[in-house]
């Protein structure tokens, strides 16, 4: 069992030493898997990041390009004072870097509480309990609690789980799913 902080530091440092073809390689294979699994007829409403790229995070754009191609309607964050908002996006949105390199859309009409069929989370890790390793500022779980219905929460990461998480709080919330480059792991029970 290791501590969140020491986690955080062990799989920032372990993305920024990919190359950008690797992380290219891995974000395309991450999105096949998910389009695979999770974009089914009846998936309506998604929300999900855009990809910090100093942080070398999976490139969620893949997922957005399936997303729009199947008629699914996609919501991405904004942070608006502590609390982070979903708004839509279209195919030819513009974003614009906030004041933490987080690309927002431009677009202010934001959907608060909005019933989503799959929300894609972004991680530095996640262990085989579905417990995730965030930034720490803790918007994803106060996002969660916000939210209307209970949309599947699916991690996208490089690394599989190697380490059970030691230190984790009674506010976090676990994952669904956890999609890597080779596998799908399932925290629900199901396969």
């Amino acid at each position: 069992m290791v501590g969140k902080e020491f986690l955080r530091k062990v799989y920032s440092e372990k993305r920024k030493m990919l190359s950008e073809k690797k992380i290219r390689q891995y974000s395309y294979r991450i999105a096949s898997l998910f389009t695979a699994r999770f974009l089914s007829p009846g998936v309506k409403k998604i929300h999900v990041y855009l990809p910090i790229k100093k942080n070398a995070e999976v490139d969620t754009l893949f997922v957005i390009q399936k997303c729009f191609q199947r008629k699914v309607q996609v919501f991405v964050p904004k942070i608006v004072g502590r609390d982070m908002v979903s708004v839509e996006i279209f195919e030819h949105s513009k974003t614009i870097e906030n004041s933490w390199g987080i690309p927002e859309p431009e677009n202010t009409d934001f959907y608060k509480n909005t019933d989503f069929d799959i929300i894609v989370v972004p991680l530095l890790y996640c262990d085989y309990n579905g417990n995730r390793v965030g930034y720490g500022k803790g918007f994803y779980d106060r996002f969660f609690s916000s939210l209307f219905g209970s949309g599947l929460k699916v991690g996208l990461n490089f690394f599989s789980p190697e380490e059970r998480v030691e230190d984790m709080c009674p506010t976090d919330v676990p994952l669904d799913y956890l999609i890597t480059p080779t596998e799908v792991l399932s925290f629900s029970g199901d396969k």
